[in-house]
């Protein structure tokens, strides 16, 4: 399954084409397209899709989206090892 998962915006690329940013998903940071958004500032929430930032979310709706995720399992079936390692070392393991 594929999920739009609600990530922060850590950094922007204004050179690259198409606009890219690193998105923080709870400790995963994977790049994302941002055309879509393209007047998203970092510190700000987008919903992500296959690699897209979609729309902003408010920073509330982000987390407690982050949350459910995490408690249902699914940001582990999303990011697989990955997110485990992160929230390893995030001591949230």
């Amino acid at each position: 399954m594929c999920l739009a998962v609600p990530g922060k915006v850590v950094a922007i690329d204004d050179s690259a084409d198409p606009l890219t940013g690193l998105i923080d998903f709870g400790g995963v940071r994977k790049q994302a397209c941002l055309e879509y958004v393209s007047d998203v500032r970092v510190g700000e929430y987008v919903i992500v899709h296959v690699g897209f930032a979609l729309q902003r979310l408010d920073e509330e709706s982000a987390l407690a989206s982050l949350k459910l995720f995490e408690e249902l399992g699914l940001l582990e079936e999303e990011f697989g090892d990955a997110w485990e390692q992160a929230a390893k070392e995030a001591g949230t393991a």
